[in-house]
């Protein structure tokens, strides 16, 4: 009875596959779908979470109530409270009405939050009083109201590292855990792979009047052998990149190769995990090749200053100082710009005998010194910009796949694009 369930559960979601960790996770779901606990679903990007939200949804008693999805990394920080819990009329700048958030309209539904563990904190103390008590409050208000909304929530992060990072509340966290769902990621799921290819195919063939591509043998057990970072998503892409591009409508391993990025295909790591340590290597290195490159500046000046007070101390060396004298112009600006930079004391000045100077000569190289200081000193700001601009020209102007690319949530890009004035 259960198999029967299951599958009837398949057809009517439109869900794919026969792998038994997929199975278990549906029958989880309608397990605690007629119940009213919070759930939490994990798994990796692309592999189908709101799906599951879905099923919980149509399978409860709150099916004919109204069912929200909400991506939490997809609202910036400053009006999230307001897209969920509402606003007052001059609540702040631009509140020019009176607004009814999400979990006052969905009164008696059903609220899917994906990508949680983006939620701010502040965001996540709200969300814990509705969880417990059916209360929130709208942002400028002071008036308590009530709500009954069931929250199924979805994240493709691992939130016990977030709880030990600060980054996720605890009591948040259990408190919609209750009953976790894990959704298999495509690699897990064996044979689905074919299936699911084969049905992409078909629809697109369908879709367009042409004749669905296939596969070799060879190509079947290439194509099992990749891992599929992108899930479910990629996959599909894969199909339909083919499908377009391939006038021979059999595929065989050589061709299915061309179209697997290969510095994918060798990863042992899940998806989400190998996004994340990308992202914090990027910029770790970066941040790191920075400071290598301001200490090494510094340890040059310093050695400078050190070498041309030691000559200076040696009177039969000075033969030596006139010699290379350029080597030890402007030490002090060298070294005080650096120590500026690290917001470190400046040194006492001192005046070379090297080179003798006219007033109005020394005060234009300071003036230039003090040029190149400002301009340095805004370095990092300047190719964070235009890291920012590349990565927005890269995917014409699309901020999730940027901030993918950069690293970043798509909410602190949000805040970078306000804080440069970039116009998206």
């Amino acid at each position: 009875m259960l198999n029967i369930d299951i599958q009837s559960i398949k057809q009517r979601f439109g869900i794919i596959g026969n792998s038994p960790l997929l199975n278990y996770a549906i029958q989880v779901a309608a397990q605690v779908a007629p119940t009213e606990m919070t759930v939490l679903i994990t798994g990796e990007s692309g592999s189908g979470k709101e799906s599951f939200s879905k099923i919980i949804h149509q399978l409860s008693p709150r099916k004919h109530g109204q069912f929200i999805a909400i991506n939490c990394g997809a609202i910036p920080e400053g009006t999230i409270d307001s897209e969920l819990f509402g606003h007052e009329k001059g609540s702040f700048t631009g509140a020019t009405d009176t607004r009814k958030g999400y979990f006052e309209v969905t009164d008696g539904g059903t609220i899917f939050l994906d990508e949680i563990g983006e939620m701010p904190l502040g965001t996540q103390a709200r969300l814990l009083r509705v969880l417990e008590n059916g209360e929130f409050i709208k942002v400028g208000s002071s008036k308590v109201q009530k709500t009954d909304v069931r929250v199924v929530a979805a994240t493709n992060v691992n939130l016990m590292n977030a709880v030990e990072k600060g980054r996720f509340r605890e009591d948040l966290y259990y408190r919609l855990s209750t009953v976790p769902i894990s959704v298999p990621s495509l690699r897990e799921r064996g044979d689905d792979i074919y299936l699911l290819f084969r049905k992409f195919a078909s629809d697109f063939a369908e879709k367009y009047r042409v004749k669905p591509i296939t596969l070799t043998p060879e190509a079947v057990q290439e194509l099992l052998k990749f891992r599929f970072p992108g899930n479910i998503r990629q996959l599909k892409n894969i199909v339909e990149q083919i499908s377009v591009l391939e006038y021979d409508r059999e595929i065989d391993s050589a061709k299915l190769r061309h179209y697997l990025p290969k510095e994918q295909a060798g990863s042992q790591l899940p998806a989400v995990l190998t996004k994340e340590a990308g992202a914090e290597q990027s910029f770790s290195e970066r941040d790191l090749l920075y400071k290598v490159l301001f200490d090494m500046r510094r340890d040059v000046s310093e050695l400078k200053k050190l070498v041309f007070e030691l000559i200076t101390h040696q009177p039969n060396d000075h033969e030596l100082l006139k010699e290379h004298g350029h080597l030890f112009e402007n030490i002090d600006q060298q070294v005080s710009h650096v120590r500026s930079y690290k917001q470190a004391e400046q040194p006492e000045p001192f005046y070379l005998p090297v080179k003798q100077s006219s007033h109005d000569e020394y005060e234009e190289k300071v003036e230039d010194i003090t040029h190149e200081t400002e301009e340095e000193s805004l370095s990092l700001e300047t190719k964070e910009k235009e890291m920012i601009l590349k990565a927005l020209k890269k995917h014409n102007n699309k901020r999730k796949y940027a901030a993918n690319d950069l690293g970043i949530s798509e909410r602190t890009l949000y805040r970078k694009l306000k804080q440069y004035d970039i116009e998206n």
